[in-house]
């Protein structure tokens, strides 16, 4: 997430009402998660198990609940709690609108688009032209969508990312600022669920095609002229690349890469990254090959069991 303009570490600080370490009038231009910060960013890092990794990446101020010694060239933003600022942070520079219209004044549709009736339209999303956005679809803030896209009945296209911290009382939702953005001839079939990024993009390349009730997760990235089958969940944060296909009821962990060109047959668990050009099956996921000649193998168990007595 970019700020609007660039602010100071002290004007940070003093939004959260924590310590700095730097100097006040440091360059802050924006906050991300640490698998997408650049210079100017803001990261936060809360467990002593990831500070090395915080304060050693791209982002230049760190959120951080421990006095440490700078890294040359960046600051430090001292807090007693550093998930809860960053929500603050999210809290200041992308607060909620509520909406009053099924279709928000400062949306923007493309000419030729046909919005079906009792879809929501939320504040400045941007829809390209010759889309067919059928009934009942909810297009939450900021969203983006290019041209010629189709989203069937019932989709949810910039629901919060499923990101939580355990605290004594329950869970804390970490907030979500991000967006979705669908590039141009995709197609969405009925009750997908697609969430937005929680600093960052949730992102579908041009020309891919989702079928009926596919989750995909916050800050994900699907490349181009991918099918994914229904009933698949992708998790949050994967990268999944250009010419992909998903057969029906997978399920993905969070973080990986799905390689160019693999193919995921039906009911796999996607628990690792897996090159492109092959096809997978199994939990845990294995090439299909090796996978279906493993269970012709169980098969024949009782017959070698039958053999030894």
């Amino acid at each position: 997430m970019k700020f609007p303009k660039v602010y100071s570490l002290e004007q940070i600080a003093t939004i959260i009402n924590c310590e700095y370490v730097g100097d006040s009038q440091f360059s802050v231009t924006g906050m991300n998660e640490i698998h997408v910060v650049e210079s100017g960013d803001i990261v936060f890092v809360d467990h002593p198990k990831y500070y090395d990794k915080a304060l050693n990446s791209a982002a230049t101020i760190i959120l951080i609940n421990k006095k440490v010694a700078c890294p040359e060239g960046k600051a430090l933003l001292i807090s007693d709690d550093p998930f809860r600022d960053f929500n603050t942070l999210t809290r200041h520079f992308k607060p909620f609108q509520f909406a009053n219209v099924s279709i928000a004044p400062t949306a923007v549709i493309g000419e030729g688009t046909v919005i079906q009736p009792n879809v929501f339209v939320g504040n400045h999303v941007v829809i390209g032209k010759n889309c067919l956005i059928h009934a009942n679809v909810a297009l939450y803030d900021h969203t983006v969508i290019g041209d010629n896209v189709i989203i069937h009945s019932g989709s949810i296209l910039g629901a919060d990312a499923f990101y939580y911290k355990k605290r004594e009382d329950g869970f804390d939702q970490l907030l979500s600022g991000g967006r979705v953005v669908i590039e141009n001839n995709v197609g969405i079939g009925a009750l997908c669920t697609i969430d937005k990024g929680v600093t960052g993009d949730t992102t579908i390349g041009e020309g891919t095609k989702l079928d009926n009730q596919v989750h995909v997760g916050h800050d994900t990235v699907i490349g181009k002229k991918c099918l994914i089958a229904s009933q698949t969940g992708i998790a949050g944060c994967v990268v999944i690349e250009d010419e992909v296909t998903i057969w029906g009821q997978v399920g993905t962990t969070s973080g990986i890469t799905i390689g160019s060109k693999a193919v995921i047959l039906g009911q796999t668990g996607v628990t690792k990254s897996v090159e492109g050009g092959k096809s997978y099956f199994g939990t845990p996921i294995e090439e299909s090959r090796e996978k279906l000649k493993q269970l012709a193998n169980i098969k024949k168990i009782p017959e070698i069991l039958t053999k030894l007595k």
